[in-house]
């Protein structure tokens, strides 16, 4: 990877990073202004609403006055929003001006996602994009990790120091931005939604799954009579077979075809279904394991695929509509481990991820195997 690609990276990581320390750093700061965690658990939901109503017509946005330019202006007016939070919190505003406040944050990351990704096509050739991607995504278990330890290392200094670091972050990410290029011609073809759908699929069960594991840590130890001190390592595991996934897909270069998703896929079914069988601690973090393992690289082949399927003038868009798709995902699975049985949860995450092992089995069309060789051709060029 070369340099370009390293800063577009850095700047990545960095307008992540507040996604991975806000919901920690919000329940700490309204745990110190109004004596309770409840609010800040409100922020975060709203937040989540704001980022899946305002990643469209961010994409959209983007991709009318281009990429580069447009994530700019994202990233000053979410780290001004930060900043401007920070100062009501120190001001003592009421609960409703911080919850308005978190709108603005919200509304752009589901364009960030999609304008950062579509940024990645014009950064690193198309032989490379998998390995760019697989990289990324090992990077981006890292931030994670190091979001909510961030916010711990800053929370004894004072409640409002975490969001000082976010709009930072967010500031920083702006520098970082890849140089402006001229705006791909606005296309009026259609987005490929039919030819879309399998991939979508994946991302929907991606994120379906993912959230029984990592909303339920705690509930999943507790069921087998084990200390809620465990429940991190549950955590630890996922990340850690996530990371090791991403490099081992890097490592190999596989084709970003239907096979490795499949592969994935069928990982994510065994997961899922271990942990939905309670089998003790081994089948607990197996399942964690296995679930973890398969994410970065089919995160990655289906990311690949959807950029091969999109026109150039409306990636932003696309990409910030699978960002939806996903969160969406993400977002049933935290639903379920609410308000349906531990078990269940889990098991409804492998009928998400059987059915786009489904989707992709029966996509048989000429297209499709023409894109399959074409893409596997491009995938093994060095």
């Amino acid at each position: 990877m070369d340099r370009a690609y390293w800063r577009w990276s850095a700047g990545a990581q960095l307008y992540r990073l507040p996604i991975a320390m806000g919901p920690l750093a919000f329940t700490l700061m309204t745990t110190a202004l109004t004596g309770s965690y409840r609010l800040g658990g409100v922020m975060v939901a709203v937040l989540v609403v704001a980022e899946i109503a305002g990643a469209v017509p961010c994409g959209r946005l983007l991709d009318r006055v281009g990429a580069a330019h447009g994530l700019v202006l994202l990233l000053v007016a979410t780290g001004t929003a930060m900043t401007l939070l920070v100062v009501a919190g120190w001001a003592g505003a009421g609960d409703g001006v911080l919850l308005a406040l978190v709108v603005v944050p919200g509304m752009a990351v589901g364009g960030l996602s999609g304008g950062f990704r579509s940024l990645l096509g014009g950064v690193v050739p198309d032989a490379q994009l998998p390995r760019a991607l697989a990289i990324d995504a090992m990077l981006f278990e890292g931030v994670l990790i190091a979001g909510p330890l961030l916010v711990s290392a800053l929370s004894p200094i004072s409640a409002l120091v975490p969001l000082v670091a976010m709009a930072t972050a967010y500031f920083a990410a702006a520098l970082l931005v890849p140089r402006a290029t001229a705006p791909a011609p606005r296309t009026a073809a259609k987005l490929p939604v039919r030819r879309a759908l399998p991939w979508l699929a994946c991302l929907f069960a991606l994120g379906h799954l993912l959230a029984t594991v990592e909303v339920a840590p705690l509930p999943l130890v507790q069921r087998l009579g084990g200390d809620p001190a465990l429940a991190s390592l549950v955590i630890v595991v996922l990340s850690g077979s996530g990371i090791a996934g991403s490099a081992l897909f890097a490592w190999r270069r596989p084709p970003a075809g239907r096979r490795p998703a499949l592969r994935m896929l069928t990982g994510f079914v065994l997961g899922g279904s271990v942990l939905a069988a309670d089998l003790g601690w081994p089948g607990l973090f197996t399942g964690a394991a296995l679930v973890g393992g398969c994410t970065g690289p089919l995160l990655t082949v289906a990311s690949v695929r959807l950029q091969r399927l999109l026109p150039e003038g409306r990636r932003a868009e696309g990409f910030s509509t699978a960002f939806v798709v996903q969160g969406s995902g993400f977002g049933l699975g935290s639903l379920s481990v609410g308000v349906l049985p531990l078990w269940l949860a889990p098991a409804l995450g492998v009928v998400s991820s059987a059915t786009a092992c489904a989707m992709l089995a029966l996509l048989t069309s000429s297209e499709e195997a023409t894109d399959d060789r074409r893409g596997a051709e491009a995938d093994q060029r060095p």
